[in-house]
Order: structure tokens, then C-alpha cells, then sequence
């Protein structure tokens, strides 16, 4: 009999006085018991809506169906057919948007927990399954893949499955892009991206680190000279932004992808760590997305005694995810929103002490929704001694400048030729945030599987002409 429970199972987590201390996994997963009773709350509908809402086609209903009946192993496998990163999608996709957005149980109640069975499967898997995967036959063909994140892992994998050999240049000194360097331990365990990395090894992928792809070799000596039929460029949107206002480049002020790259892959938050980050007092964090989340809810767990999401539309309308949001306010975090800085203030040393705002009202809608308008004579200064722009980031030019004739937009984004992501350059594809822009990670997975097909397609083509 199905589950008709209205509302999901609760996810078990730490207390919010104790996890913003720590570091640690702030959800701890369900249990077996709980998991079952959570899949039992699928209706397996015919028309399987939620699966039309996942960026990477996970056939959602038939796992579900493997959990409810307890064959935890048999769920994992019908995952594993579409997605290469399970534990990470389970922890960190925005479900309410995707696919538990089109749950029919959400129409009277809450949506089946889709991400949180994910994750239970992939974490049972990972703790009870230890078989490594058998290499699939080479085909003889070879494909570069540039960049290690979400995007270029599931090119890699998507391709290395259909026998190709596939080497990945990562420009860090470790695989996993931003689900290393940007989303935090207590969101994202490492230890689970890299065992996630080490399954693609096993089909036979090569990674190398520490190659800045543009520095090292250029796109056309890889394909050149090193023999590559098709390079996939998944190099993401690592340049900040900033907001143009005096006093932002005093002492203090960070972007947040610095912040959180010394927090999460130069490990600044443990007692030995040789990466300096500042011991702050009070936080202001500008922005509203999960990027800005992130930064605050570190800065909380790094000591700091105020921390502040400073925002210049309202709490309607944060772009974060719903669950992040909630977090961040169990942890003390303060939501400053219709607020917006003006100007950072610095000491006689040149560091900062405060930050000028403004309040804002929400006028007409527009494009872009309802326009923030400055309230006259609302000026105030907020005490802070940290700034953290979490304002986006556009991708680096390094790979177009040294690309002759690889089109991008007025952002920087590479133009591709639609879903395939084919660019300007026969057989140089692209997706994730070079693409897009900064984007969530199942989007950037999603390009990485479009992206596999049309090259594979594009190959074989080649061998029949």
C-alpha cells in the first residue's frame, strides 16, 4: 500500500547551535527504514512527471520503486544509468525547482523527498557495494574534456562508458571544480566528490591537475597535436564580479569565490591549515543566491560574531534555495534585505570598518522582476569589518583569447550552436557556466550528457565518411 502521508519524512540533521561550530555535514540522511517509507509515498504515476523535470533524465519512478522494496543496490543502477555524481545531485540540486516541482504529491501536500532518496542510495552504495566497475572496450577514438567540475565529469563519464578515452585537464591541484572549491563541507562532504571521481577513473578516464588549459597547451594543440577528435571546454565561471562602489578594495573585502575557495579546498577552517583567512567580528555577505549562503553560514562556522546577507530585494524573492535560506537562519545568520551598499569604509590602515547602505522599496515589475528603488534619506552604515561580494561570476577569458575564432557573448559566455553545444570551432563543444554563466550543478551535468551524445554522433560520422 502506498505511503498517503501528506508531508515527507524529515530529514535527521545536526542542531543548529552545534553544526554552525562545526564543519561537519549539517544533514545526516535517512535511514533504511525511513528511506522505505519515503519511496512508498511515490505513486509511480503513469505519466511520470518528476522525470521530465531532471536535467539529466534520471528514470526517478523505477529507483523509487527498487527503494520501496528495499533493493537498495538495483535503485543505485537505474541512477547510475544516467547520472555520474548521485551522492553530489542528492545533496546539492535544487529538487523544489526540478523534479519534486512536478511531484503530483506536492499538489495536496509535500512532494515525494527525490533528492534525499538519491542520496540515501548513492551513500548506501558507496558504504556497502565495493566492486569496481568493469572498463568498458576502447573504441579507438580520444576526446579532451577541459575543466573537472560537474559538467566536464559527465562528459567524461557519458563518453568513457561508450569506450572512448577521455583525459581531463583540471587547472586546480585536484579534480571536482566547484564541488571542491565553492560548495562547503557541511553541504558537501570531499570526501564524496573524490570518491564520485574515483569511479570515473576506473572506467578508464585520465585526470590531469595543475594544467591550465591556454597556458599550458592551447585547444588547438590538443587537438593538433596530441591527436583529440573533440575537445569538450567545461572550464566554468570562475571571475567574480564586484559592484563598482568606492572602497571596495580595501582590506577585507573579498569576493566570495576567494573566501570560499580558501575555506573549502585550501581547508582554512582547521587549526593546522596554512591558508590564511580572516578572523572577523561582524560579516556583511551581499547577495541572495546559495553562493552568498554559503559565505555566511563559513563565516558563522569560522567565529564571527555578526553575520549579515545583505540584499537589495526582499525575502520573497532571495534566488537561494528554500532549504538553504531555512538553514541559514536557524544559524543566527541576519537577513538585511531591501538593503543595498553604497560605499566601504576603511580605517587610517586601510581596512575596512563599515559599510554605507541604503534601504530600497520594490517598485512596478519588470523583466528582471520587481525593480528595488532607493527610499530617500535612508542612508545608513552597517559595522562590519568583513565584506563578501557573492554578487556572480562570468567565466574566464583565458580560453577564448587563446582560441582563434571560438565565439562568445558580450558576458564572455562561449556561443554553442544549441543543446549540443557545438561552438564555433568544428568539433570544440562547450557547456556548464562557460556557457551559461554561473548556473546550478544538474544544469551544468544536463549540458555535459547533451554534449556526450553530440560528439559521440559527430565521431561516428566522421568513421563512415
Amino acid at each position: 500500500m502506498p505511503n498517503m502521508d501528506p508531508k515527507k519524512c524529515p530529514m535527521p540533521s545536526q542542531e543548529p547551535n552545534v553544526r554552525n561550530k562545526n564543519f561537519k555535514e549539517v544533514a545526516l540522511g535517512y535511514t533504511e527504514e525511513m528511506a522505505v517509507n519515503e519511496a512508498k509515498r511515490c505513486l509511480q504515476c503513469k505519466n511520470h512527471p518528476c522525470r521530465s523535470g531532471c536535467p539529466v533524465e534520471i528514470d526517478i519512478p523505477g529507483f523509487i520503486k527498487h527503494v520501496a522494496e528495499g533493493d537498495f543496490e538495483a535503485a543505485y543502477h537505474v541512477i547510475a544509468q544516467s547520472s555520474a555524481l548521485p551522492a553530489v545531485c542528492g545533496r546539492v540540486c535544487p529538487q523544489e525547482h526540478q523534479c519534486e516541482g512536478k511531484c503530483v504529491r506536492g499538489i495536496k501536500g509535500e512532494a515525494v523527498g527525490i533528492g534525499r532518496l538519491e542520496r540515501f542510495v548513492a551513500d548506501w552504495y558507496r558504504n556497502n557495494v565495493h566492486t569496481k566497475p568493469a572498463a568498458p572496450a576502447p573504441n579507438g577514438h580520444k576526446v579532451a574534456v577541459i575543466g573537472a567540475g560537474p559538467s566536464g565529469l559527465t562528459v567524461a563519464g557519458d563518453l568513457a562508458k561508450l569506450g572512448y578515452k577521455v583525459t581531463v585537464y583540471e587547472a586546480l591541484h585536484v579534480a571536482g571544480g566547484v564541488l571542491m572549491y565553492g560548495i562547503p563541507e557541511f553541504r558537501l562532504p570531499k570526501d564524496i566528490v573524490q570518491h564520485e571521481v574515483e569511479g570515473l577513473k576506473e572506467l578508464g578516464v585520465d585526470i590531469e591537475t595543475d594544467m591550465v588549459i591556454g597556458k599550458v597547451l592551447t585547444i588547438d594543440e590538443l587537438m593538433n597535436d596530441y591527436g583529440f577528435e573533440a575537445v569538450y571546454v567545461a572550464s566554468g565561471a570562475g571571475l567574480p564580479r564586484f559592484m563598482g562602489i568606492p572602497g571596495e578594495s580595501l582590506n577585507g573585502v573579498y569576493s566570495a569565490n576567494e573566501y570560499l575557495t580558501r575555506v573549502n579546498l585550501m581547508k582554512a577552517y582547521k587549526e593546522d591549515s596554512r591558508t590564511p583567512i580572516m578572523k572577523s567580528k561582524s560579516v556583511a555577505v551581499v547577495g541572495g543566491g546559495n553562493v552568498a549562503m554559503d559565505a555566511a553560514r563559513c563565516a558563522k562556522r569560522l567565529g564571527a560574531e555578526n553575520v549579515y546577507i545583505v540584499y537589495r530585494r526582499g525575502m520573497a524573492e532571495l534566488p537561494a534555495r528554500k532549504e538553504e535560506v531555512e538553514h541559514a537562519e536557524e544559524e543566527g545568520i541576519v537577513f538585511k534585505t531591501l538593503t543595498n551598499p553604497t560605499e566601504v569604509l576603511g580605517d587610517e590602515n586601510g581596512w575596512v570598518k563599515g559599510m554605507t547602505c541604503v534601504e530600497m522599496e520594490l517598485g512596478e515589475p519588470d523583466a528582471s522582476g520587481r525593480r528595488p528603488i532607493v527610499k530617500e534619506g535612508s542612508e545608513f552604515v552597517l559595522d562590519v569589518d568583513t565584506m563578501i561580494m557573492a554578487l556572480g561570476t562570468s567565466p574566464n577569458p583565458l580560453i577564448r583569447s587563446t582560441t582563434p575564432g571560438l565565439d562568445a557573448d558580450k558576458h564572455g559566455c562561449l556561443i554553442t550552436n544549441g543543446p549540443d553545444g557545438l561552438t564555433s570551432r568544428p568539433m570544440v563543444y562547450a557547456g556548464g557556466d562557460a556557457v551559461t554563466g554561473a548556473a546550478t550543478v544538474i544544469l551544468a551535468m544536463g549540458a555535459g550528457k547533451e554534449a556526450a551524445r553530440a560528439i559521440d554522433d559527430a565521431i561516428k560520422v566522421g568513421k563512415t565518411c
